[in-house]
């Protein structure tokens, strides 16, 4: 980084005399502290900017210039057609993303209404253009990155280029997890465009997720907020979280993170108030059951009358001189066609099916951000993303200095009520139930309400959306709102918003439970309340819920069961050795790893079945005699078959097996499968002896107040750079193997203690 530095520095102090006298459009300083976090400062909201885009691209130039070349639909030029690429929760095929992007995005609209997102976004944005632009000239082509130098898609970008970035990050949850299915759509007859198959996203395995805890003055040490967040997020990839502090004196100063292409913290903190976010239960679209015109296989029925679909023909151009592949997609009056033959959602002769996104165009959660981050207590918060519904997929946790807390699980979404989700349903809907709400597409008056005072027409209103304000704690780990603290369960809303009075996730009974034990005093340490020093120790203890449950019983099973072969018996005696977490020396997690994720699928395993007047305590009791008992000695018996095929030890060392890779540098992680109930989550894939980092914990951050101001412990569990020459490729990522922790300097003096005493200063 320190080339990088005498660089900019450099350029920067050239151009800024010159720049100076004719009142610059843009202009930054930028201090590094430990671990390459910058800190921006600027006059205004351009220049904020400006100094995030140059910054975040000497970090991480290669990756976010590829996903440029992504929205812009320009993979099969630059990458081949038939290879892939990273979408959603799982990889679609080059030429198909292209055809997505191209079809999906609509820039002339997104260009017109560009503004809602209010004048300071718009700033921001125009900044952190000209940064990105800025930094690519001060590189030169001799000095990027060697990962995508001489490339050519790394070039300057434009406002184009930032709306098609943000209409993806907005429809992460709906349109872009969906992308094969809307592009494999076509009419009978004709040939399907998709080589990918197409299918809903598996809610427990998608690659963002996330635990956010708040405690209230009632429950901490100092009666102040204090706020735990720690996003599950992708380790690869524009989905990685990014961290800097912006301040523009007197107007805001805030740090924290945001991801790729953010001109500011969308999750942190600023002198008042904290705040995380956590993917939430809701669906912020609804499908449409459309019944074809039986003369027209590109025309429905509605009430009654015939309506003709609207027709794009996108041209994709293919590399080494190849002829464009050109390919038409139909869109109803709800928005495109769509197909997942594999459940039932075909486009035949006599129906179709159409999908409504209630982010598309969404140009409103960056101005939500701006108000996030000026906010002095939790209920301006509330009122900013209350007031924008700009916020496109994810809830809301805040604490403030004041001990107030809050949990808005208010978005962008389809104002469908629990009345019209009944009378609009279609025989398919409830077996697509878990995944969508299903309407009926053969009558106008099935398409979303239009309630007064909101930003868009057909977006629910968040007075019927929910929202937790206590002063004792709230927590979410991606189930729906309904159980944001046991005491107080939430009113059954519209069925958009997850399901209610339903069994809640191993992960989140994991957290409840926890924080139960904490306010009780039974968890083993002194005292009944929490701190900073506390929270750290929960965050990473590494328990898994799902050994609590399990492990006696089937040591019992092992002990008292039929008679076992040799490699059950080894099985067992190493899973009698394990602590029962998922720390570096952990022996045996990865055998009871293996073993739970399949046995997990076994039905009937409880003896106390979920109750809806006991959510957190149950299902409990696992059954290990009959049927359920052999089927869970059989599954015992293949994992141990699978270590030995992979040639993993029964009761190796967790840390020897799972790894995040740095260059050369094999780093142990700790932590473990959400499935398992963990609530550090690591999710991993199959690697040369072990297990390797795909996604899971990313950006944690533990923030409490003082009467200064605010005092956050945080790291950055794959670091801040993708680039393998910078020294923040991995540093951090180190820390976070260690369970280390950075104090985050926020003050000018705690960020000159920090190392920053080397200011770049930018203009132009």
């Amino acid at each position: 980084m320190r080339k990088w530095v005498l660089v900019a520095s450099v350029a920067g102090l050239a151009c800024g005399g010159m720049a100076e006298a004719r009142a610059p459009r843009f202009a930054a300083t930028v201090v590094r502290t430990a671990y390459g976090i910058p800190h921006v400062r600027a006059a205004n909201w351009s220049g904020i900017g400006y100094g995030v885009g140059y910054a975040y691209a000497q970090d991480n130039l290669c990756m976010i210039a590829e996903q440029f070349a992504t929205v812009a639909g320009q993979r099969s030029l630059y990458f081949g057609p038939k290879e892939t690429t990273a979408m959603g929760a799982g990889r679609i095929d080059n030429l198909s993303s292209d055809i997505f992007f191209r079809s999906v995005i609509d820039l002339p609209a997104l260009r017109r209404g560009m503004h809602a997102q209010g004048p300071e976004a718009t700033q921001l944005i125009a900044g952190y253009i000209a940064g990105y632009n800025r930094l690519l000239r001060d590189l030169g082509p001799t000095r990027v990155p060697a990962g995508c130098r001489g490339k050519p898609w790394v070039r300057p970008i434009t406002l184009d280029d930032s709306l098609r970035l943000n209409e993806a990050v907005m429809s992460l949850a709906s349109a872009f997890a969906l992308a094969p299915a809307i592009v494999g759509a076509a009419p009978p007859g004709a040939p399907h465009a998709m080589a990918t198959p197409a299918g809903f996203p598996d809610p427990q395995r998608t690659a963002i997720g996330s635990n956010g805890w708040a405690f209230g003055g009632d429950v901490t040490r100092d009666g102040r907020g204090l706020l735990v967040g720690n996003p599950h997020f992708p380790w690869n990839g524009p989905g990685r979280f990014w961290e800097m502090h912006v301040t523009i004196p007197g107007k805001i100063d805030v740090m924290g993170a945001g991801l790729a292409g953010s001109p500011l913290p969308t999750l942190g903190f600023n002198h008042d108030i904290a705040w995380t976010h956590t993917v939430t239960a809701a669906q912020h679209f609804t499908i449409f059951q459309m019944k074809i015109d039986p003369a027209d296989p590109t025309a429905y029925l509605i009430d009654g009358k015939s309506e003709k679909m609207g027709r794009k023909t996108v041209s994709v151009p293919m590399p080494d001189g190849a002829a464009p592949v050109e390919r038409t997609l139909y869109t109803t009056r709800f928005g495109p066609m769509l197909a997942m033959p594999a459940v039932g959602l075909t486009w035949s002769k006599t129906q179709g099916f159409s999908f409504r996104d209630a982010n598309k165009g969404n140009q409103r959660a960056l101005g939500t951000w701006v108000a996030i981050g000026q906010a002095r207590n939790a209920g301006d918060v509330r009122a900013a993303v209350e007031r924008t519904l700009g916020i496109p997929w994810v809830n809301t946790i805040v604490a403030d200095r004041n001990g107030d807390i809050l949990h808005a699980d208010v978005t962008a979404a389809p104002n469908v009520s629990i009345a019209k989700a009944k009378d609009c349903a279609t025989p398919l809907s409830a077996f697509v139930a878990q995944r969508a709400v299903l309407l009926d597409g053969t009558r106008s008056a099935c398409d979303w309400d239009n309630s007064p005072g909101t930003p868009v027409a057909g977006l629910l209103p968040a007075s019927e959306q929910a929202v937790y304000a206590r002063r004792d704690y709230l927590a979410n780990s991606n189930d729906s709102y309904w159980l944001s603290n046991p005491k107080a369960p939430h009113a059954i809303l519209s069925p958009v918003l997850g399901p209610a009075a339903t069994e809640r996730t191993l992960r989140t009974r994991s957290g409840l439970i926890e924080i139960e034990r904490r306010l009780s005093g039974t968890d083993g340490f002194p005292g009944k309340q929490l701190d900073r020093d506390v929270a750290k120790r929960m965050v990473f203890a590494n328990h898994s819920l799902a050994a609590e449950l399990v492990m006696d019983p089937l040591l019992t099973l092992c002990r008292d069961g039929a008679k076992p072969d040799e490699r059950i018996a080894a099985a067992c005696t190493a899973l009698g050795g394990w602590d029962r977490k998922f720390n570096l020396d952990s022996k045996g997690a990865y055998l009871f790893s293996t073993f739970w994720l399949a046995a997990q699928k076994i039905p009937g395993l409880w003896a106390v079945k979920f109750d809806v007047a006991d959510p957190v305590h149950t299902p409990r009791d696992l059954i290990i005699t009959g049927e359920t008992g052999a089927k869970l000695t059989a599954a015992l018996a293949a994992a141990a078959a699978q270590l030995g095929t992979e040639k993993i030890a029964l009761d190796a060392r967790w840390g020897d097996v799972q790894f995040a890779m740095r260059g050369a540098e094999r780093i142990p992680i700790h932590g473990g499968d959400g499935l398992i109930g963990v609530l550090n989550v690591a999710i991993t894939k199959p690697a040369p002896g072990g297990v390797e980092l795909e996604h899971g914990t990313s950006y944690v951050q533990i923030v409490g107040f003082d009467a200064a101001g605010p005092i956050a412990d945080a790291v950055l569990s794959y670091s801040q750079s993708t680039d393998p020459a910078s020294p923040y490729f991995a540093d951090q990522t180190r820390l976070y193997s260690a369970k280390g922790w950075h104090r985050l300097p926020f003050t000018p003096a705690q960020i000159a203690a920090d190392g920053g005493n080397h200011p770049i200063r930018l203009s132009e």
